[in-house]
């Protein structure tokens, strides 16, 4: 497998982690699970309202920042590293 095979292919790797994540986050624990997660209260706020209304948006953040770090650091193994 060549080199830009092998980028491309650790690049949707990594994509598809973060959707997975995402959907998880939002469509499983804000609509889905609602109900069950609601059972539980953080701050004195239910989970699964949390989730939908918060959580979700929290996790999004994070997400893009994990996925920014971990391309720089795919960009650098596969030298197509940006000049800073």
């Amino acid at each position: 497998m060549s080199d830009k095979n092998s980028y491309w292919k650790s690049n949707l790797k990594l994509v598809a982690i973060c959707m997975v994540i995402w959907f998880i986050v939002s469509y499983l624990f804000g609509i889905i699970l609602v109900e069950p997660l609601n059972n539980i209260r953080i701050g004195g706020y239910k989970l699964g309202f949390w989730f939908a209304q918060q959580g979700s948006i929290y996790v999004f953040v994070v997400l893009i920042f994990f996925y920014a770090n971990r391309m720089a650091k795919l960009d650098k193994k596969h030298g197509v590293e940006e000049d800073e």
